[in-house]
């Protein structure tokens, strides 16, 4: 209950360090239109977002309405708040991210299952080629390939923009494809730790059957490293990935990001903060929620 209490004052402390370091960054959000005679117009617009007034004030102002959950107006889309924008394209991303966090579990469970399983044999030597070639090979790679195979030569199914079932299918796999690989990696390492482990082996010697050890008695510890990764890396797929977002032309929080740091939009920088990195606290309180059910010594303890 004390970390979930204290999650609110970690959030208002990273969007204070966000709103300060923006702020004193070089560059201000105006410098590329600003021209010979546009004194006046650069002192509107700096008026207008009240970015005349003292750092104080406007951080004020700032803390005013997130109390509100107002996160103000965007400086690069003139006409829309930053509400609007993660209203519009954050809805998207989390779509996008959590089908993808099922594909990698999807995947990746399996082969790391039958390859702590079956080591040294086949499917754990044709399981770890998978897992290599998911590892290295980078997803501005695996995207193209993807929509190069599946979309332009078999014409399976579309290769940009979002809505459709068919047109949810390659950005998925290609964002989850990395992560499954991670997560082969990791369930493997740690099943085949299990595996070894002295309770294991006196319950092999009781009798238990195969199956039922496996999956009742080893496969629950193995998966604490997994779960360990899926906090993070869930508040990582669900924020956007520009890379994916670009290739497939999808409306998500990845490219709004990329062109808010390069416009030096600050109320949508911060926002796109305060929102990942809420995500990323909660998710890592639930990772620990998990981590009791999964290990008891934990409860205990």
């Amino acid at each position: 209950m004390k970390r979930l209490l204290f999650i609110p004052v970690l959030v208002w402390i990273v969007a204070t360090l966000a709103f300060f370091l923006l702020r004193v960054a070089p560059g201000g959000p105006f410098d590329r239109e600003r021209a010979p005679a546009s004194k006046e117009v650069e002192a509107a617009l700096l008026a207008k977002y009240h970015l005349d007034e003292p750092l104080w004030r406007q951080y004020l102002r700032f803390l005013s309405g997130l109390a509100r959950g107002d996160l103000g107006p965007s400086f690069k889309y003139r006409h829309h708040s930053v509400n609007d924008i993660l209203a519009q394209a954050l809805p998207v991303s989390l779509t996008l991210g959590c089908l993808a966090f099922g594909t990698a579990l999807g995947i990746g469970i399996p082969i790391g299952f039958l390859g702590a399983v079956h080591r040294g044999r086949w499917p754990d030597w044709a399981g770890s080629f998978l897992v290599l070639l998911g590892v290295c090979v980078p997803t501005f790679v695996i995207a193209p390939l993807l929509v190069l195979i599946f979309g332009l030569r078999l014409g399976w199914f579309p290769v940009a923009l979002w809505g459709s079932p068919a047109q949810v299918v390659l950005p998925t796999f290609a964002l989850g494809l990395y992560f499954a690989a991670r997560i082969s990696r990791l369930l493997r390492e740690g099943l085949s730790e299990t595996l070894r482990a002295p309770f294991i082996l006196t319950a092999r010697a009781k009798g238990l059957g195969e199956f039922q050890l496996l999956l009742r008695h080893a496969l629950r510890p193995s998966l604490l490293p997994v779960v360990s990764f899926c906090g993070p890396m869930l508040a990582d797929l669900m924020t956007g990935s520009f890379v994916i977002e670009k290739v497939f032309q999808i409306p998500g929080t990845g490219a709004f990001f990329i062109n808010s740091f390069f416009s030096r939009d600050y109320p949508l920088m911060v926002g796109l903060v305060i929102v990942y990195s809420t995500l990323l606290l909660v998710l890592n309180f639930a990772t620990d929620l998990a981590y009791r059910w999964l290990d008891p010594r934990v409860r205990h303890a």
